[in-house]
């Protein structure tokens, strides 16, 4: 019904000014009074509305509605509100009932609350989003102090957000951290930095987590730390394997008596979990214990084991070891396990033993691994951990002594994977290289990247990503030929090597591959369709050794990964100017040995005791049209990269003994001339009887020339290399080691090669006027050089300071710009002659 002339004026215009939409309707629920607010809230003019029910604006009776508030203590209702236009807002509804003339009257005020609806809604979804995550969050207010955490964290610690808000997280969570490295973590956050690191962390029951840990600072406008926010993730498993495994493996690989690898197993779980002690108990053929290794344990306690038979009550480690499945006594003055035995444990203050036995090959004990504690209680599931990792290793450990199969097996291969690793890789990549050299066959060389990798470790966790790796890994042997090699490198990069492959058969494979890796799987608990990014390289185009064509197929897989994921490219050297400008130095070093193009300088070496001329030693120079002079420390490395090193060095070795043999004929009296070799010419068995030629052709004696070899050589692998030198050793020619202290130098490798000279590197000379250190070390080289009857030649010597230290510790030859820098040939007859 129309509104009566009773209700005033003013009050209709209130309403119609009113920033609220308000919608007037009598006791029939007829709409009276429609304000312009309301218009726009609901999209419907006011003559659409006025007098029609209610209920097509609001779902029920607006009555209906009054007696909800009236009945919820005046609280305001929240509605959905339709809009003409098909969208929607929210709005709180107070509605006030008003009597005039015997007429009762309904007015609703509705506030549009879209916008805060929205952000509650949001703030809901974030926090379940937060609540359902594994990863613990923590956010902390700007005095470091715990304001709020996730469900995830109360799973992971224990704690719940009452026992920790307002405590600080790291003497909560970690507190042997000392106040150094808090104050470091802090100031880092302060200054706008994110912190990302592994850390063993307490939890409430007292076990101990390892978390990766990432913490993001968040600064207001003026840059001041408002909060931090904290996410752990439990990696537990992956850091004890990582850890252990490390360590062990490690022992295992430098071949350490078998009890030094268990003393070392004790060490680090008693490091790991300090509140336990453990002792390892061998069990040998007879069934007998034997004290293998403890670390906590007095030697006259283990040795009260020795010799005792397994079986039923013999300890908690006898009965485990005779039942071949753990035994847990959680009280051992009780416990009927230890009647007869528990005078030895007692007195050291044990009261419970958790023992697991080792099992051999043949599924019987051979070892048991016990975790005493110092009180009465049982393993929590941190031991059980700890035992699941390490029982393996010990298990490998022992069995070595039977079978080193499986120490190889370790040391070759990837545990993850089980592909070969990157030691085996490049091993059999670089036979396999040598065949197609020797067959001039062609070689493809795959780069294999995962995409997006990182995102499945933070997504799913650390292990989710072990398990695509190992789906990766599985899905790239698939259809492979026995001739092809497929190894892991590092992390999520693998490499695939296809012998007798040309451009074209290599193209059909890479597109099987990529289509086989990008079948779904299940990682954890997702479905995900892997990809990767693939780099190709080819021999002989894109380079002539192993290092070359993995390093130009990994350039490859980065432009494949930037072109947009899950796709392949071949290497071009269009790839950068570096890469072109390479290539020509290349082309230009190999025409310079055709042409001649080359020299050598010479720089004298001078006896130090009485200053007479000890010999010189040959230095190539390359001088280019383009170029200009090109420095030995481009050119040399290059020839080492493209297999021109052998060609240079022969070359070298040619030209000196010409030179040689020529100032002789002049009658220059030159004692002795050096020239530097690659280890890669004594590969060559062929070496010794041309140096015999050389020497023969131009009349020297083996004594006129002297081969200086890198400590490179210490490394080489290749089986001739020790042959070839031994032989060119017994032929009378002297062999020196160049920049002696700079790489592998050992006292081990060098008491196998036989050198009679060392080169002390010019960088130990550069410093010794200012720097004890240099001194120190210099003086241990003379020392070395002296033990092993060697002569010691000292590099870079530039000042007469230097020259001084160097006479006084003994040294027996100089070399340096003190004396003269390298020399033409030319030149050095004048400072010959000068002399």
């Amino acid at each position: 019904m129309p509104i009566t002339h009773s209700l005033s004026e003013l009050f209709v215009q209130s309403i119609e000014q009113a920033g609220n939409s308000v919608v007037v309707s009598d006791a029939d629920n007829c709409v009276v009074l429609f304000n312009q607010a309301a218009e726009l809230l609901w999209g419907l003019k006011r003559h659409e509305v006025i007098g029609q029910d209610a209920k097509c604006l609001l779902p029920q009776p607006v009555h209906g509605y009054y007696q909800q508030q009236e009945n919820g203590d005046g609280e305001l209702l929240i509605l959905r509100i339709p809009h003409r236009d098909g969208g929607q807002h929210w709005g709180s509804l107070s509605i006030s009932r008003v009597a005039s003339h015997a007429q009762t009257y309904f007015v609703t005020s509705i506030k549009d609350i879209t916008r805060q609806h929205e952000e509650c809604e949001r703030l809901r979804l974030l926090s379940l989003v937060t609540d359902h995550s594994d990863n613990a969050i923590i956010i902390t207010d700007e005095n470091w102090r715990i304001s709020y955490v996730n469900a995830g964290f109360e799973r992971m610690s224990g704690y719940r957000f009452d026992q920790v808000c307002g405590q600080h997280p790291a003497a909560m969570l970690a507190p042997y951290l000392n106040h150094e490295v808090i104050l470091a973590a802090r100031q880092t956050l302060s200054s706008g930095q994110s912190i990302k690191t592994d850390q063993l962390t307490c939890i409430q029951n007292g076990e101990r987590l390892w978390c990766s840990v990432v913490v993001n600072p968040i600064l207001d406008n003026q840059g001041r730390l408002l909060n931090a926010v904290g996410i752990l993730t439990d990696i537990t498993s992956t850091k004890m394997h990582e850890i252990l495994q490390h360590s062990m493996l490690n022992a295992m690989v430098r071949e350490e008596p078998l009890e030094d690898l268990m003393l070392l197993a004790c060490r680090e779980i008693e490091r790991i979990a300090p509140e336990v002690t453990t002792s390892m108990l061998l069990v040998d053929e007879e069934g007998l214990l034997h004290p293998l290794a403890t670390h906590s344990l007095r030697a006259s306690y283990c040795q009260s084991m020795e010799g005792i038979r397994i079986g039923e009550g013999v300890g908690t480690c006898g009965t485990a070891a005779f039942r071949g499945q753990p035994v847990i006594t959680k009280d051992i003055a009780s416990d009927p396990l230890w009647d007869g035995y528990r005078h030895i444990e007692l007195p050291e203050g044990l009261k419970s033993c958790w023992s697991t036995p080792i099992m051999g090959a043949n599924q019987r004990a051979i070892a048991t691994l016990a975790f005493y504690f110092k009180e009465v209680r049982g393993p929590s599931e941190f031991h059980q951990r700890l035992v699941d990792v390490i029982v393996p290793l010990c298990a490998l450990a022992i069995e070595r002594e039977k079978s080193r199969a499986h120490i190889s097996q370790l040391a070759f291969y990837d545990s993850l994977t089980e592909l070969p690793n990157r030691s085996l890789l490049l091993a059999n990549t670089e036979q396999a290289l040598h065949a197609a050299q020797r067959n001039k066959t062609s070689l493809a060389v795959l780069f294999i990247d995962v995409d997006r990798f990182k995102q499945v470790n933070d997504s799913f966790g650390h292990p989710a990503g072990d398990e695509l790796l190992q789906v990766i890994a599985r899905r790239l042997q698939e259809n492979r030929s026995q001739k092809d090699i497929v190894g892991r490198l590092s992390g999520d990069e693998f490499v695939v090597v296809l012998p007798d492959c040309d451009n074209q058969r290599v193209t059909e494979l890479v597109e099987q591959m990529k289509l086989t890796i990008a079948q779904p799987c299940q990682v954890g608990n997702s479905r995900v369709s892997p990809s990767v990014s693939i780099g190709v390289s080819m021999f002989p185009e894109d380079g002539h050794d192993m290092g070359t064509l993995i390093h130009r197929a990994d350039m490859a897989m980065y432009q494949a990964k930037n072109a947009g994921r899950g796709r392949f490219s071949f290497f071009c050297h269009e790839l950068n100017q570096l890469a072109q400008e390479r290539q020509a130095m290349e082309n230009a070093l190999q025409q310079a040995l055709q042409d001649g193009a080359l020299e050598l300088h010479y720089q004298p070496q001078i006896n130090i005791a009485d200053g007479r001329l000890y010999g010189v030693e040959a230095l190539a120079r390359w001088h280019h049209p383009h170029w200009g002079q090109v420095s030995p420390a481009r050119f040399i490395p290059l020839a080492e990269e493209c297999g021109l090193i052998v060609e240079l060095g022969l070359w070298g070795i040619r030209e000196a003994c010409r030179q040689l043999a020529a100032w002789r004929g002049k009658g220059a009296k030159l004692p002795a001339i050096s020239v530097n070799l690659s280890p890669t010419n004594f590969h060559d068995l062929a070496l010794p009887a041309m140096l015999t030629q050389l020497l023969d052709e131009h009349q020297l004696s083996p004594g006129d020339l002297t081969l200086e070899l890198t400590e490179n050589i210490l490394m080489d692998t290749n089986p001739s290399t020790l042959k070839v030198l031994n032989d060119v050793h017994a032929l009378g020619i002297r062999l020196a080691m160049d920049d002696f202290g700079t790489g592998y130098s050992s006292l081990s490798y060098l008491r196998q090669l036989p050198i009679q000279e060392l080169k002390l590197d010019r960088s130990f000379v550069m410093d010794l006027e200012n720097d004890a250190t240099a001194r120190t070390l210099s003086d241990a080289v003379i020392h070395i050089g002296n033990s092993l009857n060697l002569t010691v030649v000292a590099e870079g010597i530039e000042t007469e300071g230097q020259h001084e230290i160097l006479r006084q510790q003994g040294y027996h030859v100089a070399q340096g710009y003190l004396f003269s820098r390298p020399l033409s040939a030319p030149d050095l007859e004048r400072w010959l002659l000068a002399r």
